[in-house]
């Protein structure tokens, strides 16, 4: 048998390690692995710098000989936009020949869906398209009658959260029978027994009082609300400081920002981290401020991390994994009041009840792992065991 995955990305998000530890899975836990070969497709040379923490049985499947990954505009909604298009137009038929000559059972689409589903309308061989449909996606006349041309001829779609599920379902486009959900594969527990002994050497970083948001630098994160509560935090607290793990188009704004609120010495913009777990462990707290979510994998991390959580309560996920009150604090969707009086409420909380907050969120984890996510994977690919 043979499964591809085809994840194009032009920066770095979660979704690469949801791709990694999916493949991953089936060579970990399946009992036909033996008789399994699982490849990634590289489109533009994205995964290049991956291949060195990659199983080495999962093979890389190069369309392009050279790497354009650098070169591809990143910044912003439209340049990103247009990087997609470009990534769309120049593996177009070199993914059909890949497909043609490998005849794969499986492809497994996540990122530039509209690519695979297409050529599925253009093409018959017998290998089974699997798409990731994440978030509430806007269905403009366009995408509805793109999808509703497929939908026949798609063997499976999945969704990350229970939200994405409910909404397809509703929007009746594709056979129900063919929906199911696929949680990722956000937590690897080796990989955090070894980054958890990282110290941070940075020596302007608190090792106590300090609060921790996690993301990329975009309008989606809303870290402007962040540091604008961190602000007004700091009337009451003001031991505290603020990092934020991320890189992205909004450093420049969110740097501004910070100069203008006079917060240089209490604010951090530390840029990308491959290993948050070491910052997370150090913090009294995370707060997640995003407008929307899918679902969130850094509260998942911040729950490993025995780490409290602070989250907006936005679409679509964040309240699939907390319960208001219960296993952290929910805030309604870019208030900044709200945030406040949850800050409040979580420095009120004695050393019991934060305790058990803390432990019932780490009880969530066990629905991100990559041995719940492949009980679930081998259901949809068949594997039979």
């Amino acid at each position: 048998m043979k499964i591809f995955y085809w994840s194009p990305f032009i920066s770095k998000v979660a979704t690469v390690s949801s791709v990694i530890r999916s493949a991953e899975s089936i060579l970990k836990y399946s009992k036909s692995k033996d008789s399994i070969n699982v490849a990634i497709i590289d489109a533009i040379g994205e995964w290049t710098n991956y291949r060195k923490i990659i199983d080495q049985k999962i093979k890389i499947i190069n369309l392009k000989k050279k790497s354009i990954f650098e070169t591809l505009p990143k910044e912003g909604f439209f340049k990103s936009r247009l990087s997609y298009v470009i990534i769309f137009v120049i593996t177009f038929f070199k993914l059909i020949k890949l497909i043609n000559k490998e005849k794969p059972d499986y492809l497994i689409a996540h990122l530039l869906t509209s690519l695979p589903i297409f050529l599925t309308l253009i093409f018959n061989n017998n290998t089974k398209v699997i798409v990731r449909i994440s978030g509430l996606p806007r269905l403009n006349f366009i995408r509805y009658m793109f999808w509703k041309m497929f939908s026949k001829k798609i063997y499976k779609i999945t969704c990350p959260t229970k939200s994405t599920y409910e909404y397809l379902k509703k929007k009746n486009i594709f056979d129900k029978n063919k929906i199911s959900i696929l949680r990722d594969p956000v937590i690897h527990l080796h990989e955090f027994s070894m980054k958890k002994k990282e110290k941070i050497e940075d020596l302007k970083i608190q090792k106590n009082n300090l609060i921790v948001g996690i993301g990329r630098l975009t309008r989606q994160k809303n870290f402007l609300l962040l540091i604008k509560a961190f602000k007004k935090i700091l009337f009451k607290y003001p031991n505290y400081q603020l990092i934020l793990l991320g890189e992205g188009e909004q450093r420049k704004l969110l740097t501004e920002e910070i100069i203008k609120l006079e917060l240089k010495n209490k604010i951090f913009l530390m840029g990308y981290k491959d290993n948050v777990y070491k910052y997370l462990l150090n913090s009294d707290c995370f707060i997640l401020t995003s407008l929307w979510e899918d679902p969130g994998f850094v509260i998942l991390e911040a729950a490993l991390s025995n780490t409290f959580i602070i989250s907006s309560d936005c679409p679509n996920g964040p309240n699939e994994i907390l319960s208001n009150g219960q296993n952290g604090f929910l805030f309604q969707n870019n208030n900044l009041s709200e945030l406040l009086n949850k800050f409040d409420e979580f420095k009120n909380l004695n050393e019991n009840e934060l305790f058990k907050k803390k432990l019932l969120a780490k009880k969530q984890i066990k629905m991100f792992t990559q041995f719940t996510h492949f009980k679930s994977l081998k259901n949809i690919i068949n594997l039979n065991e």
